[in-house]
């Protein structure tokens, strides 16, 4: 604790200070200073320095908070967060925050620490970096680095959805403070701060499918013939594809509409998701126009492993695993070679399966659904972030 802090707060006492279980207020010619611990002291002027002494924590707490920490609603809630102040009194929180205090936030883990002064500081790195020694990752000063580190994976893929479990590691900020912290965290994931921040205050505007697609317009409104006969199957398939814990680290709250509630989960993530993005408007609008096919039968044949290998494939892609089948474990149906092997037996030269032409009417191709949403997503990043 330093003299700045004691003129502070014997300042803030002339007006009452009550915060975080510690109260200071003037009387007379004096203070008196309590804790929730029990203790109260009655001191005149000249003894309030050293008797301050005796609340250092509480002190530095209090003025950390109110002098130091970023004063924006949301951004102060959420480092309060960190460090659960909500659930920690000053003392078990100084305690754990003197050892290093960790949250995680998607994929993000912040440890906080406190210096005898009351002030934070936050190492940030990707989770899966915890045990990484300091030598094995790049040190990132500038809260804006987030936005390069964020765009592409480990596998120097474009990363059009920020908050796809695919975030790259080997990088670290090894010092941050608060307010530099907080912008950090909104390169690596636009608005979630702020959108976790109305949820707990209840004034989170979740925007539904129904009324998300019905603004859809240009080559997006196709979106909207969707909703025929069907009822909103078709919607809890976008979900179950798009919107589920292992594709998305948001916290799906949006529904089919404000009385008819999806059949898939929304997921455990720390931070909302308020209406369907980007990615899933471009991904429904391709699967609006596939969906439009008429069903053809085909006849293909397959021995009983193959259409067991075949079903092996698809849940592999889907899942994302595919690049972790070890090329020599053949007894994996989605095996690499294995699959080379099926292509050579079961497909002609023209590339049919079994030998059987495609009969399709399907008309123009839609493209690729990330370049679709890269551009809308750069507006919700600025938009929200």
């Amino acid at each position: 604790m330093n003299a700045e802090q004691v003129d502070a707060l014997a300042e803030a006492a002339a007006d009452g200070v009550e915060f975080d279980g510690f109260a200071a207020q003037a009387e007379g010619e004096g203070y008196v200073l309590a804790s929730t611990e029990g203790s109260k002291s009655v001191v005149g002027a000249e003894d309030f320095p050293e008797r301050a002494r005796d609340y250092a924590d509480y002190v530095t707490n209090w003025h950390f908070w109110h002098a130091v920490a970023p004063q924006a609603d949301d951004r102060w809630a959420f480092l309060r967060y960190l460090e659960r102040a909500d659930d920690l009194a000053v003392p078990e929180r100084y305690a754990e925050l003197d050892g290093s205090l960790v949250r995680t936030w998607g994929q993000l883990r912040v440890e906080v620490t406190v210096d005898e002064d009351g002030r934070r500081r936050y190492d940030l790195r990707h989770a899966e970096d915890a045990d990484a020694p300091a030598a094995g990752l790049t040190d990132h000063e500038d809260p804006l680095d987030a936005r390069e580190i964020a765009k592409r994976d480990d596998r120097e893929r474009y990363r059009p959805l920020k908050t796809a479990p695919t975030l790259r590691t080997g990088w670290r900020y090894p010092d941050l403070g608060p307010a530099e912290l907080v912008r950090a965290v909104d390169f690596f994931y636009p608005a979630s701060v702020a959108n976790w921040y109305r949820e707990r205050e209840g004034d989170l505007d979740v925007s539904h499918w129904r009324e998300t697609v019905e603004r859809q317009t240009g080559i997006y409104g196709v979106v909207r013939t969707w909703d025929r006969g069907e009822g909103h199957e078709h919607v809890d398939r976008v979900a179950e594809a798009c919107c589920v814990d292992s594709q998305c680290l948001k916290r799906r709250e949006w529904n089919y509409d404000d009385e008819t509630d999806l059949a898939v989960d929304g997921g455990e993530g720390a931070f909302p998701c308020r209406e369907p993005c980007s990615l899933v408007i471009a991904a429904a609008r391709q699967w609006t126009k596939l969906e439009g096919e008429r069903s053809r039968t085909y006849e293909f044949e397959l021995t009983p492993s193959e259409k067991e290998q075949v079903e092996a494939i698809i849940d592999a892609v889907a899942d994302g695993r595919a690049d972790e089948i070890r090329e020599a474990d053949v007894s994996d149906g989605a095996n690499r070679y294995r699959t080379r092997f099926l292509r050579a037996k079961r497909f002609d030269d023209d590339g049919n399966l079994s030998g059987a032409p495609t009969d399709s009417e399907t008309g123009d191709d839609v493209g690729s659904v990330a370049d679709e949403a890269g551009d809308a997503e750069v507006e919700d990043d600025e938009e929200h972030g």
